[in-house]
């Protein structure tokens, strides 16, 4: 939620730039003369379009670069943290799917796990369907509740 307020903000702060920029250059353009339907007087025109081109790229630019800091450049991190933490599980290691499954990895293949969610009970998962691993708490045998 804070993410999406700043992305509006700083859109917002670039749109009012762009606008304030536009302003300033329709201001200081002269006004062409009158000089008839045969195209008298389009040299005003024609520089000022090169100054149009240059305050429409700017505002681009600025979307562009706030599109890569703050949605492509946080997205590929977590991505790359995802596939570290998939290469990292092997046979044994405890993990929660993305369903909420906590299992512990009784096969590694190329695409897929297969998990132990309870005692005989063996589920084949995608790689991707991972959410964590899980480190494995140890609980003095004092605090631990009996079956009746």
């Amino acid at each position: 939620m804070l993410k999406a307020a700043k992305i509006m903000a700083a859109t917002a702060a670039v749109w009012a730039m762009s606008t304030i920029l536009d302003v300033a250059a329709m201001a200081a353009e002269p006004v062409p003369s009158c000089g008839g339907f045969g195209g008298g007087g389009g040299g005003a025109a024609n520089g000022a379009e090169g100054g149009g081109m240059m305050g429409m790229l700017f505002p681009l630019a600025i979307f562009i670069l706030i599109f890569y800091f703050f949605i492509i450049r946080p997205q590929k991190k977590r991505q790359k943290q995802q596939d570290n933490l998939i290469s990292s599980i092997s046979k044994g290691d405890q993990v929660i799917t993305i369903g909420g499954f906590f299992g512990t990895v009784q096969e590694v293949r190329d695409d897929s796990f297969t998990i132990e969610l309870a005692k005989d009970v063996r589920v084949r998962i995608l790689k991707s369907a991972v959410s964590t691993k899980r480190v494995p708490t140890q609980v003095p045998p004092s605090a631990q509740i009996e079956d009746r």
